[in-house]
């Protein structure tokens, strides 16, 4: 078990640096504190040995080529003040309108213009035979038009059980809409070929309803029996056959409240690697990247695009500040926001 860091690159001035985790097993998970982001995650494999298994670049300069600038996909990136789409950028606090940034058509996306993904982050002080990254923000009050001062810590933590957890903790001294993710893309066969080959299981039979603009309606529906229902394991290639497209779907545990629970599990049986995805959250954004761009890959050659990555992103409701039946949408001064999700790996 062990830590690194090195210097990535500068930005505005301030030096911004990544860091290694590293457990007995041959795991390796790289993190910018350039938005907290995972840039790699380096498995062993059945056959062909370590592989990197999700989107991201080598050099800080890609992350804002005008390639990854135009499409936008977020690889790897602490996503917040909110996660997903806030139907036309506002929402009501106290009889009080908010007016947020347009950053998705009329809509907000992932904390807007310059969300968490987008800041320097603070890297606590951490011990070199350990494999914890503790980073701290905050988001000052009306940041992107979010009301109340927010302190955020995210920790990563990656252990001999192949386990990779992130924790998020949060206090807000005004009531305020809070959400939280890691967009990380995931390719199990080290970007062979697409995801479509993988297995998916999603322990949930209900998803919401979203408008045509991208955010949810407050319509949740019954998906038992249909294409989209994970419950038994499905090869993605087919589902998306059946769907005739991608997925962009957010699955509801409405049972399961904030306990941590095992959601999702993903294979690729060709590499023998798989994902196991814990949540504390109520839902999941299952997505496969059916808008990413084919114009990115890393530098080493690994081909990104259409289908080429898929995201389990574990947060509140979408569109939450505007749904009466949303859990937590809304982060009270006083309270604490805590939320966990594990990924756990195989091969």
């Amino acid at each position: 078990m062990k830590i690194a860091q090195t210097h990535f690159g500068m930005l505005e001035g301030n030096e911004v640096r990544l860091y290694t985790l590293e457990n007995n097993n041959g795991i390796r998970v790289k993190i910018s504190n350039y938005g907290a982001t995972i840039t790699s995650i380096v498995v062993p494999g059945k056959e062909r040995g370590p592989e990197d298994i999700v989107c991201g670049f080598n050099t800080f300069e890609n992350y804002f080529s005008k390639e990854y600038q135009d499409n936008a996909p977020y690889f790897g990136g602490t996503i917040g003040r909110y996660c997903s789409q806030i139907k036309d950028s506002k929402f009501s606090l106290n009889g009080i309108e908010f007016q947020l940034a347009q950053n998705c058509g009329t809509n907000n996306l992932h904390g807007g213009t310059v969300g968490f993904d987008k800041k320097i982050w603070e890297v606590k002080p951490f011990k070199q035979n350990t494999s914890q990254l503790e980073m701290k923000l905050r988001s000052g009050h009306l940041e992107e038009g979010f009301p109340g001062n927010v302190y955020i810590n995210v920790t990563f933590s990656l252990d001999d059980e192949n386990q990779l957890l992130i924790d998020y903790k949060a206090l807000t001294d005004h009531n305020t809409p809070f959400s939280m993710t890691n967009h990380t893309y995931f390719n199990l066969s080290g970007f062979t070929e697409t995801v479509e080959g993988h297995t998916i299981q999603i322990n949930s039979d209900r998803k919401q309803i979203w408008d045509s603009s991208g955010a949810a309606t407050g319509e949740n529906i019954s998906i038992t029996s249909l294409p989209d229902d994970l419950r038994n394991p499905k090869m993605l290639g087919e589902v998306h056959e059946a769907l005739g497209d991608g997925f962009e779907h957010y699955y509801i545990f409405k049972d399961k409240g904030f306990a941590l629970e095992k959601v999702a599990e993903i294979k690729d049986h060709k590499s023998g690697r798989s994902l196991e995805v814990s949540t504390t959250e109520p839902g999941m954004l299952f997505y496969t990247g059916k808008y990413t761009s084919n114009d990115l890959r890393r530098e080493s050659g690994q081909q990104y695009g259409k289908y080429r990555g898929f995201c389990c992103e574990t947060h509140r409701y979408p569109n939450g500040p505007n749904l009466p039946d949303s859990p937590k949408s809304i982060l009270k001064k006083g309270e604490s926001f805590d939320s966990t999700t594990i990924f756990t790996f195989g091969w």
